[in-house]
């Protein structure tokens, strides 16, 4: 024990599934070099950048070698002054829909406040070329040299500024903001996805139970609303609901000729191909996101969307009009958007009735089990004391015995020989008396 816990505890730290895809496509890596160069398969690779499985020991080692990124080479002639002064670019955030998925705005930012009462010793930076002007700060009273607070000194650095503290949230306020944020849109995606109204309101409660039952591992995801929406897709594909009656057939179409159209070019669709669609178009992932969520490799994914986008364009001309790929990707957005809005989807269950069924049916699984584990264990017992202590041969069945001889003894007296015996047991001879036969 305490030899794995070192080996896991020195092991190189690994970024998530989705950012060792990225990672070894920015190298320009096939999974098959990445499978050849640790000693492994391909579909290992894939389990590793899926996260059902992830590498141990000296394949880890490698592995994290293989896709770490390269550093940034810093020139050695930077004057301190400047190099100080420099901060890394932030990346700007990637655009999320907001037809299909709306989010919140984010709440704006504290602004800073400026010291008061300290007078520039030095001349102002000049204003680079692009910058707003700076307005100039308000003039104060001066301060009475019989004031209490001792001035501060020109050359002090500014007091740091506080940082907010940020609230603190339980896992069932914190479930309860997920639930709120992601389950509205993610029923319409699901509606899109399947075309049940009944069967998407399903699938999202469903994935929502399951991610609470599995809170720990989801409240540290990276995405947690994608990991919710991968499980609500996986269930509303599956092909075990073509045997339920209720799920039978898709609902009725949009009567609007242009979303009846679009509708039924979903529907038409292969699963994969609808999924891929649904995610890059209307969800708004990139290429490498989706190929990820739908356990496929990067041009795979590129083919799907390709003949995904064909076939709609075949019942929408606007979308076949259109002059370039991103032009059909943002009409096929706004479309999409408008299709899962217009149409009314249930609304899901409060998130509490959510939370208490995937408590409850946990409760009633570790129940059935118990149950299960205990009849598991009488029936044992009592195979155990009912069976023989010992091994008792059981009896073979007879059979006919060839080559024995025949039994000895006096033979089966003939008619001549009982006609004999009978006249001598009538007629006695005569002689003496110790002559006479004693016949039986």
């Amino acid at each position: 024990m305490t030899r794995s816990t070192t080996d896991e505890a020195a092991a190189p730290p690994l970024p998530s599934p989705k950012e060792r895809r990225r990672l070894r496509e920015a190298k320009s890596l096939s999974e098959e070099q990445v499978a050849e160069a640790v000693g492994v398969t391909r579909a290992t690779v894939r389990s590793w950048e899926t996260g059902r499985t992830s590498p141990r020991g000296r394949k880890r080692a490698l592995y994290a070698k293989l896709i770490a990124p390269d550093p940034e080479p810093v020139p050695a002639t930077r004057p301190k002054a400047v190099r100080r002064k420099e901060r890394p670019e932030r990346p700007a955030p990637a655009a999320e829909p907001v037809s299909v998925a709306p989010t919140p705005a984010p709440a704006p930012a504290p602004a800073a406040v400026a010291p008061a009462a300290v007078a520039p010793t030095s001349a102002p930076e000049p204003v680079p070329t692009g910058s707003p002007t700076p307005e100039p700060a308000p003039t104060r009273s001066p301060v009475p040299a019989s004031a209490s607070a001792p001035p501060v000194p020109a050359s002090a650095p500014p007091p740091p500024e506080a940082e907010p503290a940020v609230p603190r949230l339980s896992p069932d306020e914190a479930f309860d903001a997920l639930y709120a944020h992601s389950a509205p849109g993610l029923v319409r995606q699901t509606y899109l996805l399947t075309g049940r109204r009944s069967l998407a309101r399903e699938s999202v409660e469903r994935a929502f139970q399951l991610a609470w039952h599995r809170w720990p591992e989801v409240a540290v995801d990276r995405d947690p609303a994608g990991w919710v929406r991968a499980a609500a897709y996986e269930y509303a594909m599956s092909p075990w609901h073509r045997l339920r009656r209720v799920h039978r057939h898709p609902d009725a179409p949009p009567s609007e000729p242009a979303r009846r159209a679009l509708f039924e070019a979903l529907l038409d669709l292969p699963p994969a191909y609808r999924r891929t669609l649904l995610l890059y178009d209307g969800v708004g992932l990139d290429l490498p996101e989706t190929a990820a969520e739908t356990e496929a490799s990067t041009p795979a994914a590129a083919g799907r969307l390709e003949v995904a986008r064909a076939a709609v364009a075949e019942r929408l001309p606007e979308l076949a009009a259109a002059a370039s790929p991103a032009e059909q990707s943002e009409l096929l957005q706004d479309r999409l958007g408008g299709l899962a809005r217009a149409e009314h989807v249930p609304v899901p269950s409060p998130a509490r009735a959510v939370r208490t069924g995937s408590e409850d049916k946990a409760r009633l699984w570790t129940r059935a089990a118990i149950a299960f584990v205990a009849l598991l264990i009488g029936a044992t017992a009592l195979t155990l004391h009912t069976a023989p202590t010992h091994y008792e041969q059981p009896v073979s069945p007879p059979e006919r015995v060839g080559g024995v001889p025949p039994r000895g003894g006096p033979q089966k007296l003939t008619p001549q020989d009982l006609k004999l015996q009978k006249v001598l047991k009538e007629q006695l001879a005569h002689g003496p008396e110790r002559l006479v036969p004693r016949i039986p």
